[in-house]
Parts: structure tokens; sequence; C-alpha cells
């Protein structure tokens, strides 16, 4: 005799919503915290300069 155990998943989906929302947050986080230092301030505009210039040819 075969016993079938159902497990109660109701819920899951959001849990897993919950942990992929957290973890973007912690993502954001970090990303705005390279962001604002100086030396990838200067790094992108430099960029931003290089980009604008207009070669001599």
């Amino acid at each position: 005799m075969n016993k079938v155990i159902w497990l109660d998943d109701r819920g899951a989906s959001t849990a897993e919503y919950a942990i992929i929302t957290l973890a973007a947050v912690g993502f954001a986080g970090i990303l705005l915290a390279i962001l604002r230092s100086e030396e990838v301030k200067g790094m992108l505009l430099e960029l931003v300069r290089s980009a604008l210039s207009v070669s001599g040819g």
C-alpha cells in the first residue's frame, strides 16, 4: 500500500518573491555605494568627456 504525502506549499511563491526582492534591494545598495565613490565618478566623467570630444582626425 502506497501512502501519498501532500506537502502544503501555499505561500511558497510569496516567500520566493520576498527573497528575490531583498536580494535586488541589496544589490541596488551595493551598486549605489560603488557609483557614489570618487574613483568611479572620475572614470565615468572621463568616459563621457571622451565620448563627447571630437577627434581631430
